[in-house]
């Protein structure tokens, strides 16, 4: 098998994603839940969205950075799960060359954002407990923007260059990727020359992107878990603490799936365990996500009620 003229790439310009098993029922069954997982995840985020645009009392800095992680999912699901959902369903489980990289830079960009925009959304759940009085002068629109701004910007300059470090690796034609998807860990094993660079490249910008957005969200929920310790009364402290456990919620199950995948040498990477960790960072984290932030909101829950109500009310006028 020859080597392919860009160095990267297999003998044909293709890719073969070995998935999570072979077993065609098991594949029947995997067809069935990822599809349902896929279309809840896209209804969900596009609902909340949609609700949070069109009810004036949800225009706050909060929903505007929950609109922001909303369309992180909707990308990132979209980025992998249609070629997955094609691939179950066909004996050749390929991808190209073009659709592979494109995976790699758009999935490693959305998750090294999301990374910076929970450390923004950190500060937010921070200024509504530890300063309320001075919330909205404290997150103004122009803030709002920035952080948004500098986290999509922070996220995809990590991927760029990440992505940079992995096309450059020769694969002398081995095209046989041991996941569901493009993933760096997952590609490094394929490389026929020394990956020490990359590994430390890999190493060097998880450790930026992960545990600093992390650092500032542990610190952010120091402030505010004292803030709500010094409150008197039970329901102060009720209110306090549900403003933001949707949010620790999130961080937890996000934050450690990706320093599982990350901060450990890919050589020294569980395969099989790496593929059901990335499953569920795929699949389950973005469907749930939509549902963490609303399922006790009661603002969202008013939110339709009160568009309705508004709609009847101006049909009868």
């Amino acid at each position: 098998m020859q080597q392919d003229e860009r160095g990267t790439g297999s003998s044909q310009g293709e890719f073969i994603l070995l998935g999570l098993s072979d077993n065609q029922y098991l594949q029947i069954l995997f067809f069935m839940v990822f599809l349902i997982s896929y279309v809840l995840t896209l209804l969900w985020s596009l609902a909340v969205t949609v609700v949070s645009e069109l009810d004036p009392s949800l225009q706050t800095p909060m929903y505007f950075f929950l609109i922001n992680r909303s369309f992180l999912d909707l990308c990132s699901t979209t980025a992998t799960v249609p070629q997955m959902l094609v691939n179950l369903q066909r004996s050749q489980k390929t991808i190209s060359w073009t659709g592979c990289m494109a995976q790699l830079f758009i999935s490693l960009g959305l998750g090294s954002t999301e990374c910076v925009l929970l450390a923004a959304m950190a500060y937010d759940c921070y200024a509504a407990v530890c300063h309320p009085l001075r919330y909205t002068a404290i997150m103004s629109r122009s803030l709002c923007w920035l952080m948004a701004t500098a986290s999509w910007f922070s996220g995809m300059t990590a991927s760029f260059v990440q992505t940079c470090l992995t096309l450059r690796l020769p694969l002398c034609g081995h095209n046989r990727i041991n996941d569901f998807s493009c993933e760096v860990p997952a590609l490094l094993s394929l490389a026929c020359a020394d990956t020490s660079i990359n590994e430390a490249g890999l190493l060097v910008g998880s450790a930026v992107i992960l545990p600093v957005p992390l650092g500032l969200n542990l610190v952010s929920y120091g402030y505010i878990g004292a803030a709500v310790l010094r409150i008197r009364s039970a329901e102060g402290r009720h209110k306090a603490f549900n403003t933001c456990t949707s949010h620790l919620a999130v961080v937890s199950i996000f934050f450690g799936t990706a320093i599982y995948t990350y901060l450990q040498p890919p050589s020294q990477h569980p395969q099989d365990q790496g593929k059901i960790v990335s499953l569920f960072y795929a699949f389950i984290t973005p469907m749930v996500n939509p549902l963490i932030y609303t399922l006790r909101n009661k603002d969202v829950h008013r939110a339709p009620r009160r568009a309705l109500g508004k709609q009847c009310w101006m049909q009868q006028s």
